[in-house]
């Protein structure tokens, strides 16, 4: 119907298909499905669908023709079809009895479904609404000749249709990323608790518990059952104590989570709300299962959904949250070329003294995950990534990250990168790639001391790579430290990145450095300085920097061609001999191509230098 083609629209938005021919198999529309007689016959014994009409009646049929919304056929699973039926409105999702087909979604869905599984199994979808942010989904298992169906509670969101046979036969959901729905998933989830007087220091531990708990097989299939808050506390905690116990986590860390989620579940708004309601315990938990941890299964995406998840989390909080947690999110096309600047590969060990959220880590793993084997992979993910992250609530949420992730011991210590102890355990693992953002504008230790500690940990000729303030490359700061690295380790590279790339997160304009490690630096070597300063990315409203028009493929390329053949080009990169001195940035070195100016660039430029000025202190 015309009222519903807006609804229509969504569905197949959500779901990622298209009316006909999809990889999975085929979408039909109004109940035409001329391909297939016996579900032709049984629409046809069904008739439209009347106004009123008891779910287990089957004398009833109803006049006219049978036109659910889309009914979908698997290639893979010909026994198995989904119907679904929409409604514009929400008020229109559901009847108190599910007994009026004609007027509400779930009962119409229900309706036809009770015809179709008489020769299929059949997964009923009612849909309400038009925008994501204003629907609802309700979704059934009705197996073929069976006389009773069963709700599938967890699916209160759209997926792809092959997610749903993956539910049935028990295997995990894996869905493709998107930055839109984590961000509104956040913003809901953020104010909502921040609205039960949940705090700041609680918020992220109480997530990232959340997904640790629905590492726990029975757990995840059982949360959903529970009709009491002492109930799901029980079922929740233990879950917590026995997957950290399993990846040899620290009691005490163990506790505090624990203890968390004792204070949130001692509040007057988790008291008093009802489990089948939104925003109550069991809400938070069905929502992190079925759209962040879905995402985060994705071994063949190398973006740190939780990372993302996180850092629109902080930043739609109100109040003091972002300062309280303090997450900085290195950008995910920065931490891919990091990456690929590494070298590393499947036989790669690799360490982040500044995990944070694990970002650098999940990138990692995808990575070294490309071109191995299943037993490769299983000891990728027991031996070949490390992680040291000080702060105990990002290091909760890295933990969570690196489990969920990895399914296996989670190798993050808790703790200072300075620990001797934590120090030398890592030097025992043979760690051959380092890759790190390290925390700016510190008290106690400047950036390249996190890079010199870095270096340290690594085997000789180990590759470390970080990103760090464009001042640590310039001769008149951490002069010491400058010189201590040059007499240990080789610098490889350095690349002087976009301005904004943290926009707007980070002030100072960062570069990438090149180190190997434990390899003191020839006189006579050349390093390589490369003018990265354009990475095709725009800023866009609310979105932040994003790669709007497609180039930055082509543009990684280009910079890697330069760097590991070390070509010299005009405006882009220069081989320069350096000492400990000297200043480590393209810009002292590199030959203009004066062709390719023109007054905005001079411009341009001029503010660039003024800004700099002004944010490094210089007189």
């Amino acid at each position: 119907m015309a009222n519903e083609q807006f609804s229509e629209a969504f569905v197949l938005k959500e779901m990622r298909c298209n009316l006909g021919e999809n990889e999975f198999g085929k979408v039909y529309p109004q109940g035409d499905v001329p391909e297939v007689s016996a579900i032709e016959k049984l629409l046809k014994k069904a008739g439209g669908k009347p106004k009123e009409c008891d779910i287990d009646d089957y004398a009833q049929g109803g006049r006219g023709k049978a036109k659910p919304e889309f009914i979908f056929t698997f290639k893979k699973d010909s026994s198995t079809i989904i119907v679904i039926e929409c409604k514009r409105s929400i008020k229109k999702h559901e009847s108190e009895n599910r007994n009026k087909p004609k007027d509400f979604a779930v009962d119409g869905a229900l309706y036809y479904a009770k015809f179709l599984k008489e020769r299929y199994n059949v997964i009923a979808i009612g849909v309400s609404g038009s925008k994501k942010d204003e629907s609802k989904v309700s979704s059934f298992y009705w197996q073929k000749g069976h006389d009773e169906f069963k709700e599938l509670t967890k699916l209160n969101i759209l997926l792809e249709p092959i997610n749903y046979l993956q539910y049935l036969k028990g295997e995990k959901i894996s869905r493709q990323f998107s930055i839109e729905e984590i961000r509104q998933t956040a913003i809901n989830m953020s104010n909502s608790l921040r609205v039960a007087k949940v705090t700041a220091n609680d918020k992220p531990i109480f997530i990232a518990g959340i997904l640790i708990a629905l590492q726990n097989e029975e757990f995840e299939n059982l949360y959903t059952q529970a009709t009491t808050l002492k109930g799901l506390m029980w079922n929740i905690t233990t879950a917590i104590g026995d997957v950290l116990g399993e990846a040899e986590v620290k009691q005490d860390r163990i506790d505090n989570i624990l203890n968390t989620f004792n204070n949130v579940a001692s509040l007057h708004h988790f008291k008093t709300t009802p489990m089948n309601e939104d925003y109550s315990l069991r809400w938070y938990i069905q929502e992190l299962d079925m759209k962040i941890k879905p995402m985060m299964n994705n071994s063949d995406s190398s973006i740190d959904a939780l990372g993302e998840f996180y850092h629109e989390f902080i930043k739609f909080s109100n109040g003091d949250d972002g300062k309280a947690l303090g997450i900085i999110l290195t950008p995910q096309h920065l931490t891919e070329f990091m990456c690929d600047v590494s070298g590393l590969n499947k036989k790669s060990k690799v360490v982040d003294i500044c995990a944070g959220s694990g970002g650098f880590l999940v990138t990692a793993m995808s990575k070294m995950f490309k071109k191995a084997n299943p037993s490769e992979i299983q000891k990728i993910r027991e031996e070949g990534l490390y992680g040291v992250e000080a702060d105990p609530h990002i290091y909760t949420l890295c933990i969570a990250n690196m489990i969920v992730r990895r399914d296996g011991k989670s190798n993050i210590h808790y703790g200072s990168c300075f620990d001797t102890k934590i120090a030398n355990e890592l030097r025992k693992k043979n760690i051959d790639v380092g890759l790190i953002n390290p925390p700016y504008s510190q008290d106690d230790y400047n950036e390249l001391e996190f890079v010199e500690q870095l270096l340290s940990i690594l085997t000789t000729r180990g590759i470390a790579v970080a990103v760090v303030p464009i001042n640590c490359a310039l001769g008149t700061t951490c002069k010491e430290v400058r010189e201590r690295l040059f007499k240990k380790h080789t610098l490889e590279a350095v690349f002087s990145m976009p301005t904004e790339i943290f926009n707007p997160a980070a002030s100072a304009p960062p570069c990438v450095m090149v180190w190997t490690a434990n390899v003191p630096h020839p006189e006579d070597k050349k390093t390589f300085f490369g003018y990265f300063r354009d990475d095709g990315f725009v800023k866009r409203k609310k979105l932040g920097r994003i790669d709007a028009y497609g180039k930055w493929e082509e543009i990684k390329k280009k910079w890697m061609n330069l760097y590991q053949n070390k070509i010299e080009e005009p405006g882009y990169s220069v081989l320069h001999t350096v000492t400990h001195t000297d200043e480590w940035c393209a810009e002292a070195y590199m030959e203009t191509d004066y062709s390719t100016l023109c007054d905005e660039d001079f411009e341009k430029k001029i503010k660039e230098y003024v800004a700099f000025k002004f944010l490094n202190g210089a007189e």
